[in-house]
Order: structure tokens, then sequence, then C-alpha cells
């Protein structure tokens, strides 16, 4: 007859942390879970993100390119961009404006 060890242990945060970092098999669905399932957080906030491109150049000028031109519609939308054509716009728009606040006064 064998003896039965009933024992437990407690795996903290720090040691899932250090066993995920040394760990290379997991899927990455896999460290997320356990990540979260121990309240691990990532390796460094000062880490670089990995490259979705690995080694491979060409699909990295490729993604480069597609970032490239997803900022500058984003700057685009949210009218970060100034050129010659917005500027006299602002200007008009801002004439307008301190007129219909001197009309505005005038009347009081």
């Amino acid at each position: 007859m064998e003896r039965k060890v009933s024992g437990s242990t407690t795996v903290t945060a720090k040691e899932v942390k250090v066993a995920l970092e040394k760990a290379r098999t997991l899927a990455p669905e896999e460290e997320k879970v356990l990540r979260m399932r121990h309240g691990a957080g990532a390796a460094s906030k000062s880490a670089p993100l990995p490259r979705a491109a690995g080694q491979n150049e060409e699909l990295g000028d490729e993604l480069l390119l597609i970032e490239m031109q997803l900022m500058k519609a984003m700057r685009e939308r949210t009218g970060q961009a100034k050129t010659a054509s917005n500027k006299p716009q602002t200007a008009a728009s801002a004439k307008a404006t301190k007129e219909k606040i001197v009309r505005a006064l005038k009347k009081k």
C-alpha cells in the first residue's frame, strides 16, 4: 500500500512571471490565460513589442507602408495635419466668431 501525500503548494505571481519568461513552447493564448489566471503582468513595460513580420524584411516593409498610410489618414481625419489650404479657413472662422461676439456685446 502506497502512502498518499496530501499537500498543496502556492504559486505566486512572481514565480509564474519568471517561468513564463523562460518558457518558449506556450502558444500566445496559453500564456495570456496563465498570466490572467495568476495575476502575472507582462514581462516588462519598457520592453519593445514583438515585430509581426519577424525576420521577413518584405513583410516588414509592407506593414510599415500600411502603418504610414493609416497614420496619415488618422491625422487628416482628426485635423492634426495642417496644410496651407486649412490655414485660411481657420482664420476666416476665427474672424467670423470674433464678429459674432462683437455684435452680441453691442446689443447689450
